[in-house]
């Protein structure tokens, strides 16, 4: 079975609400990338702070990711029910291998690395 591990926000201002889940909520800061966006955790569920970059997305939730123990089984799953296979991560992302959409729309990622470490083939952007 499939598990949420990350939502992801975004925000015109990451720091007010990273701020407000550490203050309210007792979340932990677990990265601050050089982009703005913010991780948090609560020990078990993660949470990324993106920054809006005002190209017309509105602030507010952005996507969701579930933590796998095998990729391909699960590609093998959206081809036997007739859904689009997840497509494969650039590189240069921090934690999920592969994004995928639900019939709504809705993207999510899909790890089998997790969340709580950056992808070992992760490559630095150019």
């Amino acid at each position: 079975m499939a598990r949420i591990r990350h939502l992801v926000f975004n925000t015109t201002d990451p720091e007010r609400l990273a701020r407000f889940y550490v203050e309210a909520l007792g979340l932990t800061i677990t990265n601050r990338a050089k982009n703005g966006g913010i991780s948090l955790t609560d020990g078990y569920l993660n949470l990324s702070i993106h920054t809006n970059k005002m190209d017309g997305k509105p602030s507010g939730f952005n996507h969701f990711g579930f933590q796998v123990d095998d990729a391909e089984a699960v590609a093998e799953r959206f081809r036997e029910h007739g859904y689009r296979v997840p497509e494969k991560r650039p590189g240069d992302r921090h934690y999920a291998e592969y994004r995928a959409m639900d019939p709504d729309g809705n993207n999510f990622d899909i790890s089998v690395n997790g969340y709580e470490t950056i992808r070992p083939d992760r490559k630095p952007p150019a």
